[in-house]
């Protein structure tokens, strides 16, 4: 399972990094390429590959995912420590194996949270949500309830 999730999200990743056609280690927002997210997370995001690869053995490597207003992202973890830096907008984010809205923190613009490995969450954007992930390859998404990757709808 985890080599099916790494090759969908190196087949996302070739796209965008092709799409720059030329290694960039600065960015103004409007040089951001933005594209469609790997089959793991769930459509209606887009994901942009900032530096690194994120499917690689090893490395680092930053992305952003921008996300509508209310899209969601159900309970998961990853075998990395994952830090995340909120862009734009509020996200919103919970601990646990069961998503309850009522139970998370909101995180406006500027703020900064690491998860440890392992650690058990879930997230939601309140309005259009911009959030910049960065960590060491590879980038591993693992549902909870594995019934809630979107890969597998």
């Amino acid at each position: 399972m985890r080599k099916m999730m790494l090759g969908a999200l190196l087949l996302c990743v070739g796209g965008l990094l092709a799409q720059s056609g030329t290694h960039q280690n600065t960015f103004t927002p409007g040089q951001i390429k933005y594209g469609p997210p790997p089959p793991f997370v769930a459509p209606g995001a887009q994901l942009a590959v900032m530096e690194g690869d994120p499917t690689a053995n090893a490395g680092d490597f930053t992305i952003r995912l921008k996300m509508p207003s209310g899209y969601k992202i159900a309970p998961h973890w990853h075998p990395k420590r994952e830090n995340v830096t909120v862009i734009s907008g509020q996200f919103k984010v919970g601990m646990g194996d069961k998503f309850d809205e009522a139970k998370m923190t909101i995180f406006p613009a500027g703020s900064f949270a690491y998860l440890d490995p392992d650690m058990h969450h879930y997230a939601m954007a309140s309005g259009e949500t911009v959030v910049q992930v960065h960590g060491m390859s590879p980038l591993q998404f693992n549902y909870v309830n594995p019934a809630d990757d979107p890969s597998k709808k």
